[in-house]
C-alpha cells in the first residue's frame, strides 16, 4: 500500500459576496479533486484544538498524527531544524519576518503594509540578514537566514510566554498594540527598531524600490518555541516517508519525526510554485521504495493572507490540473493506494488570516472506491455527510489504518 497526502495549505474559505455566495473551492474548476470527493470518503476534521491558536505549525502537527496539546512547543524551533539551526534545551528560536512598515513619526504608529515584504527573494532576504547579523547579532541574539521572507533569530538561554503576534494577523493595522510587551518586550522593541535602522537605507532595500518593489524595512518577531521532540512516524504507522514542502516549517515537522524532506527545485511557497515538480517529486519517491509522501504546498494560503481572490481560486485549480492529475496518473500502477486531500485549517480572504473552523477531507481508496453521495469537494458538501473528525490528530491513525 502506498500512501499520499495532498495539504493545500489554507483552501477552506468562508462564502464571497463576489462569488454570488460561494467559497473559492466551489468556485473553482477542480474535476479530479471532485472525482476523488465521489468515489471516497468526504468529511470534516477538526485540526485545531480548542484553546490553541490556529497557526500551520498546531495544524499540520495535527494533520500529520501529532496531538498538538501534547507536542506544540512554538514553531519557530520546528523551522530552526529544516533551516539545519542546532538548538540546545535552554534555547529559544523565534520566527523572524523582513516586512514592510509604513512611515510614522512614533513607532506605534506605523502600519503593516505587507507580512513578505512583496515576498522578497532569499537571495536579497540573505543579504539583508546577514547585514542584521553583523550589527545586531551579538550575545544571546543570532540571526540565520531562511527562505524568502522567513528568517530566525536565536536567543541563547531565551524566555518563553512572550505572547507575540504573527505579521500576517495584522496586515493594514497599527502596530502599537501587537508590539512586544511584558518583561522581556524593551529587548525585543529594541532588536526590531535597530533593524530599520539598519534596513532603510541597504542597498538592496534601494534597488527594490527603484523596481517599485516594497522595501524590507524591518523584522518582525514571533513564533517563539523550544526545541521539539516529537515521536519517530516510523514507530507510530511503520512507514518510511517523506515530506515535499517549500517551507521550513513542514520540513522542521518531517525532520523531527524522522521523515525524508526533498529540494524540488522552483518550488516557491506561492502561486508561482513549481507544482508539477512536486507532483513528480512524489512520484519519485515512492518509485524509490518510500511507502508515505506529504506533500505541502503553500499557495492557497498566501493568496489567502494577502486577499488575492483571483489567485486563491486558481491555485486550488493549479493544484488540482498539475498535482492531482499527476498523482492519479502516476500512482495508477500501485495495485493499491490512499490519498487524503485536505486543508490544514480554513485562511479566509474576507479575515486573511487563518481560523479553527473545521475543515473538508477526502479519502480515496483505489481498490475500495466509495459512493460518497457528495456533488464535489467543498466545505459544504463535506458538512453534508455529517461525518467530522473532532480530534484532528486521529486522521491519521485512521487514514493509515
Amino acid at each position: 500500500m502506498k500512501y499520499v497526502i495532498v495539504l493545500g495549505d489554507g483552501m477552506a474559505d468562508y462564502p464571497l459576496a463576489q462569488l454570488n455566495q460561494r467559497t473559492p473551492l466551489q468556485a473553482a474548476k477542480k474535476p479530479n479533486i471532485d472525482f476523488l470527493a465521489r468515489n471516497g470518503e468526504v468529511g470534516l476534521v477538526q485540526t485545531i484544538p480548542e484553546g490553541i491558536a490556529p497557526g500551520s505549525d498546531v495544524a499540520n502537527l495535527s494533520v500529520m498524527g501529532y496531538n498538538p496539546k501534547k507536542y506544540y512547543t512554538g514553531r519557530s524551533p520546528l523551522e530552526a531544524v529544516s533551516m539545519g539551526i542546532e538548538l540546545s534545551d535552554t534555547d529559544v528560536a523565534l520566527r523572524c519576518n523582513l516586512v514592510t512598515l509604513s512611515a510614522a513619526e512614533k513607532d506605534e504608529e506605523r502600519v503593516m503594509i505587507d507580512y513578505s515584504s512583496d515576498e522578497i527573494t532569499t537571495e536579497e532576504s540573505g543579504q539583508l540578514i546577514a547585514a542584521l547579523q553583523r550589527r545586531l547579532g551579538r550575545e544571546p541574539f543570532t540571526f540565520y537566514a531562511g527562505i524568502s521572507y522567513r528568517h530566525c533569530l536565536l536567543w541563547a538561554n531565551g524566555p518563553l510566554g512572550l505572547n507575540l503576534t504573527p505579521p500576517h494577523d495584522i496586515s493594514g493595522k497599527k502596530i502599537g498594540e501587537y508590539l512586544p510587551q511584558g518583561p522581556f518586550g524593551p529587548v525585543l522593541r529594541d532588536l526590531m527598531k535597530g533593524s530599520r535602522e539598519i534596513l532603510r537605507d541597504h542597498p538592496v532595500n534601494q534597488k527594490r524600490v527603484a523596481r517599485g518593489l516594497r522595501p524590507a524595512n524591518s523584522i518582525w518577531l514571533w513564533g517563539e518555541g523550544k526545541k521539539p521532540l516529537l515521536s519517530s512516524f516510523y514507530d507510530k504507522y511503520h512507514v518510511r516517508g517523506t515530506v515535499v514542502s517549500a517551507v521550513d516549517l513542514i520540513k522542521g515537522i518531517g525532520l523531527c519525526a524522522g521523515l525524508r524532506s526533498v529540494e524540488v527545485e522552483g518550488a516557491t511557497g506561492n502561486i508561482h510554485t513549481n507544482f508539477l515538480g512536486k507532483a513528480k517529486a512524489v512520484l519519485s519517491e515512492l518509485e524509490a521504495g518510500q511507502d508515505f509522501v506529504y506533500l505541502h504546498i503553500e499557495a492557497p494560503d498566501e493568496c489567502g493572507h494577502r486577499d488575492e481572490l483571483e489567485n486563491k481560486i486558481r491555485s486550488i485549480e493549479l493544484i488540482d490540473e498539475m498535482v492531482v492529475a499527476t498523482l492519479l496518473e502516476g500512482l495508477e500502477k500501485y495495485q493499491d493506494y490512499r490519498l487524503l486531500l485536505l486543508p490544514d485549517h480554513p485562511t479566509p480572504l474576507a479575515l486573511r488570516t487563518h481560523t479553527s473552523d473545521p475543515v473538508p477531507f477526502i479519502l480515496y481508496q483505489k481498490g475500495r472506491p466509495l459512493d460518497s453521495g457528495v456533488s464535489g469537494y467543498d466545505e459544504f458538501e463535506a458538512k453534508k455527510t455529517g461525518r467530522c473528525i473532532s480530534e484532528g490528530h486521529k486522521l491519521m491513525d485512521y487514514f493509515m489504518g
